[in-house]
């Protein structure tokens, strides 16, 4: 059975949602003296929420450039892992305390979901011709579903650096 747009629609923002929640409550979680540790690569717990806000105003831009056909601005940065972009929206987006990021990080996503619920349904699905590099069908829904997952794999890299999650997946950032 397929799903309907509007459902789709429903279950990405929940999706997002939840998984900016559970990437938050994780990095609140981290001791005060450890949350500016390098635990992923060179990147702290501090460092992932501001590499959130980063990629949240990104994204808010991505919505526009798609529903016009164009592919976002972001890809003219793709590199292995996307290293310079995050390094650069790292660099930008964090504040002095965890507290003020993790502030930022919330505003920014509510931005980003606020554009979102305005952006009828269908257009999250839509193909409107845009190709990645590699020549991937680029799509709203697509590109927000994986910033979702991603969230959840850095709450998860986190937990386990604090040794509240399962395993301890530590890597490099991405």
């Amino acid at each position: 059975m397929k799903r309907m747009p509007e459902a789709e629609k429903e279950q990405l923002i929940a999706d997002l949602m939840g998984a900016r929640e559970e990437v938050l409550t994780a990095a609140m979680a981290v001791r005060h003296e450890e949350q500016d540790t390098p635990f992923l690569g060179t990147w702290s717990a501090h460092d992932v929420v501001a590499h959130l806000a980063g990629w949240d105003y990104a994204n808010l831009e991505a919505v526009g450039a798609i529903r016009s056909g164009c592919l976002p601005a972001f890809y003219d940065h793709y590199d292995h892992d996307w290293r310079t972009m995050n390094a650069e929206l790292v660099s930008k987006h964090k504040q002095e305390m965890l507290e003020e990021t993790v502030a930022l990080a919330r505003a920014s996503h509510d931005a980003l979901l606020a554009a979102l619920a305005a952006v009828p349904a269908e257009d999250l699905i839509r193909d409107y011709g845009v190709r990645s590099p590699g020549r991937r069908r680029v799509t709203i829904s697509m590109l927000l579903s994986v910033e979702a997952r991603d969230e959840r794999k850095h709450a998860e890299q986190i937990r386990a650096f604090t040794g509240r999650g399962e395993g301890s997946e530590q890597g490099t950032a991405l």
